[in-house]
């Protein structure tokens, strides 16, 4: 005999299972107690499905990644946060813009340690990006089947400056407003070339860049409100988007690059020097279905589960690990040192020297000699070169090892030391003995703009590069010979425009020899 409960009992039995009820209709699983158990909560969660369910130790290892790729995403995440909490603040207008940072600075409660968090997690995200580049080129991580996946890494390269350039703006101080009208000077250089040969009054596409670039001819209100739209819309969306695709074709390629690999019949896998033939016998006898969560009968994965991990907690723990640390690291430069804020802009009173980010400042060094150059040509090279990379270097070898193995070590230290050469020679000879209007004062401007130090220096490093393909025989050598060279050539010419210019970009060994009024 059955007891019928009453309406209000029943709705009493409601109220009491509430928060279970709340938790059962928000997860759809229990916390995991199996292997398998996890693997399934990964595959049916929407923020943890761009994980595989299982990860090669190899994966792991600190020595390999770094964590390079997930501190990169999550400072992306840090800068989000800290950006939303700075909007609420932030005011993007001419007239407002530069009091409200300083509302934001001495007024709001915790606002200046928030914008200084939003300030060092931007600088730590470029340099992160940028190892994370190095670190996917040495181990040769980029070969067949990734080669698109590095072209959307150089993307996503691009996409973190130009944010970074787009905030440099915002505070609208002195500091921001001269080292924007470097940029848009930049973009504007194709003049330069245009005035040389004659062609300006029917074709400046110089303006036009500039123009597009600031909403106007000088850098004011319309720059600064396309500025911000860039910064806090468009440019972070599209940076979502690349990384989910990023992280995707990584997860679709089989998991990170890893040495003693070989591609298989499914296409997963990377490239191996030596293909291994799979025969009946060799072929993997364990399959995996449903992302290796239930075992059944579907083409081979190559995979051996005894040789994985499950995801969660190996992966996750080491992520949630990264995340911590950058964290931790954003909030002690946060707590130490204050993100720059100098007198309101003042179109009327030039910085001297005025400078572009610090990322920015090697090809700032390049441009003082030729904005066309500097600023437009070699940057465009080097980045179609860098894309062309894992087109041009088809060498089916083991990727995953670090240079290749001990040639390529050798080769990547010889570059190191020619790139650093050729890099201070292409700064000390103009310094010490001027440049070709010195020795050549009625010299066409023609020749000044494609025969400058940025130029040279470009020249040297490619004729390297041929020079080891000739000897070696290897377009990998080559590629890390040419991608070396520019990398040191970019750390001293950076080095160069941080330290070692002063006013009117001449060159002083210490900032006490700049002269003083």
């Amino acid at each position: 005999m059955t007891t019928k409960t009453s309406g209000l009992g029943l709705f009493w039995q409601n109220v009491v299972s509430l928060p279970s009820s709340l938790r059962e209709s928000f997860a759809r699983r229990s916390a995991p107690t199996s292997d398998r158990a996890r693997s399934q909560s990964i595959f049916a969660n929407i923020f943890l499905h761009i994980h595989s369910t299982r990860v090669h130790p190899h994966a792991l290892r600190l020595s390999y990644t770094w964590g390079l790729g997930v501190a990169s995403a999550a400072l992306f995440f840090i800068l989000t946060v800290t950006g939303v909490l700075l909007m609420i603040y932030y005011k993007p207008s001419t007239e407002l813009a530069y009091q409200s940072i300083k509302d934001l600075h001495y007024v709001v409660p915790t606002g200046r340690f928030i914008r200084n968090i939003h300030r060092w997690a931007a600088q730590l995200m470029v340099i992160t990006v940028l190892l994370h580049m190095a670190r996917v080129f040495y181990t040769g991580s980029y070969k067949k089947p990734r080669e698109f996946n590095w072209v959307i890494g150089l993307g996503l390269f691009v996409l973190t400056l130009a944010l970074s350039f787009t905030g440099y703006l915002l505070p609208w101080d002195q500091l921001a407003y001269w080292a924007i009208t470097i940029g848009a000077n930049i973009a504007a250089s194709p003049t330069e070339l245009t005035d040389a040969i004659g062609i300006t009054h029917w074709f400046n596409i110089g303006a036009f860049q500039k123009e597009l670039l600031l909403g106007a001819s000088e850098v004011g209100e319309d720059a600064l409100i396309r500025f911000y739209v860039l910064h806090v819309m468009i440019l972070p969306i599209l940076l979502a988007i690349g990384m989910s695709a990023h992280i995707w074709r990584v997860r679709k390629d089989g998991g990170l690059s890893r040495p003693g690999r070989h591609t298989t019949a499914a296409g997963k896998g990377v490239g191996a020097s030596q293909p291994v033939p799979q025969t009946p016998s060799s072929s993997p006898t364990k399959t995996y279905g449903l992302m290796c969560v239930v075992k059944g009968k579907t083409p081979a994965t190559d995979q051996n589960l005894d040789e994985t991990v499950p995801s969660w907690p190996y992966l996750l723990r080491a992520e949630l690990l990264v995340l911590m640390v950058f964290t931790f690291f954003s909030l002690v430069l946060a707590y130490f040192f204050d993100a720059p804020l100098k007198e309101l802009a003042n179109p009327s009173v030039p910085e001297n020297p005025a400078k572009a980010p610090w990322y920015f400042l090697g090809l700032q060094e390049m441009v003082s000699y030729s904005a066309f150059i500097g600023g437009v040509v070699v940057p465009a090279v080097a980045m179609i070169g860098l894309a062309l990379i894992p087109y041009l270097d088809r060498e089916r070898e083991q990727v995953g090892v670090w240079f290749s193995g001990a040639v390529g070590r050798v080769v990547a230290w010889r570059s190191l030391v020619f790139g650093a050469i050729a890099a201070v020679a292409m700064v000390a000879i103009p310094v010490n003995f001027g440049w070709l209007r010195n020795w050549f004062p009625g010299i066409p401007q023609l020749w000044i703009i494609l025969i400058n130090p940025g130029t040279i220096l470009t020249a040297l490093y490619v004729l390297w590069s041929v020079y080891e393909l000739k000897r070696s025989g290897s377009t990998r050598m080559a590629a890390i010979a040419l991608f070396t060279c520019f990398l040191v050539g970019f750390a001293i010419l950076t080095t160069v425009g941080t330290v070692f210019r002063g006013p009117n970009w001449d060159f002083y060994w210490w900032p006490s020899q700049w002269p003083t009024h």
